[in-house]
């Protein structure tokens, strides 16, 4: 089975949390802070691996966390780093952020990586606390928790030549008679539900590698049957061999496909209409090939290159081969499809540390990661940091934002769900 789309949910590791400790040498009765550091979260890291073609292994697998950092320790020894988690993808994965819909990174290199969920930051420990007024302090800074969302892995086939044409025009008897793919091959409409690729050798080196998609019908820009899943992977490819049932059969007329396909790649990209394509007439070994060959090479042979070829007898195969290796010579990679405004190669991680303030009822509410924190950072037992907690609330404008809002003397405030009386 060919899996080109996985969604996944992604966490970082939590960072370490500081340590709160004290020198206890013999003859440091009154030793100073001695606490380490946190170590920080281990990441979560798409890595590209040639070897792979498909995401099925997203498929039975949906959560990935990575490890925590560790705690810090006494005589200011820092806690270790949690380790990376690696997640082998395949050349030609496209990532987007779930929520947002922006795509995040597009993966075309082996070995190139990506950090889709970074580790959060080890916190501090009481020795980083210690200044002239405070030389003892009894508290210290928990870790940050790691970055988490919902990721969509999308795979668009990278392949040089794209098989393009109406179901059961031959495109996969046509790819397995010149390369050594062997896909399903049937009469009946949508033998082909997943792409097929295969490399055709031209010897001393030349090769190229070549899809067979599976079959447009009308509509398909606005994803009717197999619609987008088709098109994803047409974006891809550099060179399209659009084939047409020259014969005919089931009440077709080959110029007329041509112009219903070429259609729906307009629709769903105007830079997917604009690929080169060149003309392959198929089953030219039935006699009514002969009088439809004519009509379309009278009408497209000054626009498209045309070539007849018979895919069951293997007339034409030979110079097809050859004609399209050189035209894929003439064409400048372009791996990357989005356009550079969408395309975000760098994504950098800025945790929100907004503070929100409301009122509700009789009761002020202060709410924020960083003020999460800040909360989970300080010893309400202990005098200094209680007061280093006052300190940074009127750094940060809380009280007075508070104030503004109309707090008075003795009013009820809830700090993230620490009960506290307003003191001017």
């Amino acid at each position: 089975m060919f899996i080109d789309v996985a969604r996944i949910f992604v966490r970082g590791g939590k960072g370490g949390n500081g340590a709160v400790a004290f020198r206890r040498e013999k003859y440091e009765p009154m030793g100073g802070p001695a606490g380490g550091d946190g170590g920080n979260g281990g990441n979560i890291v798409l890595e590209v691996d040639e070897g792979l073609r498909t995401l099925m292994d997203f498929r039975y697998k949906k959560h990935y966390h990575a490890q925590v950092g560790e705690d810090g320790r006494n005589k200011n020894q820092y806690g270790s780093s949690g380790k990376d988690m690696i997640l082998k993808v395949p050349k030609g994965t496209i990532v987007r952020d779930e929520e947002t819909g922006v795509v995040l990174c597009d993966l075309v290199e082996n070995k190139q990586q990506f950090i889709c969920a970074h580790g959060g930051r080890g916190g501090r420990g009481n020795i980083k606390f210690k200044s002239s007024t405070r030389r003892a302090p009894r508290f210290a800074e928990p870790g940050r928790k790691g970055e988490e969302r919902w990721i969509t892995l999308e795979l668009k086939l990278i392949a040089d030549v794209g098989l393009l044409g109406f179901p059961n025009v031959g495109k996969s008897t046509l790819l397995s008679h010149i390369t050594s793919a062997k896909p399903k091959i049937a009469n009946y409409h949508f033998t082909t539900l997943k792409p097929n690729l295969g490399v055709v050798s031209l010897g001393e080196g030349s090769s190229y590698v070549i899809a067979d998609i599976p079959g447009l019908i009308e509509g398909a820009s606005e994803g009717t049957g197999l619609g987008h899943e088709f098109l994803r992977h047409v974006e891809r490819t550099k060179l399209l061999l659009h084939i047409l049932d020259a014969s005919g059969q089931e009440n077709r007329n080959p110029l007329d496909d041509f112009y219903k396909i070429n259609k729906e790649l307009k629709n769903y990209s105007p830079k997917l209409a604009q690929k080169k394509q060149i003309i392959i007439l198929n089953k030219m070994d039935i006699p009514q090939s002969k009088i439809n060959a004519e009509e379309v090479k009278e009408k497209l042979g000054n626009e498209y290159e045309i070539f007849e070829i018979s895919a069951v007898t293997g007339e034409g195969l030979s110079d097809l081969k050859k004609v399209t290796y050189n035209r894929l010579l003439q064409i400048e990679d372009e791996v990357v499809f989005f356009d550079e405004e969408e395309l975000i190669k760098v994504y950098e991680v800025k945790e929100k540390d907004t503070i929100e303030i409301r009122k509700e009822n009789d009761k002020y509410i202060a709410e924020g990661a960083f003020l999460e924190r800040l909360v989970d950072s300080t010893n309400f037992d202990d005098f200094e940091s209680f007061r280093y907690f006052q300190k940074v609330l009127i750094d940060k404008k809380v009280i007075e934002r508070l104030r503004e809002l109309g707090a008075e003397q003795g009013d009820a405030v809830d700090v993230c769900g620490v009960q506290f009386d307003f003191i001017e």
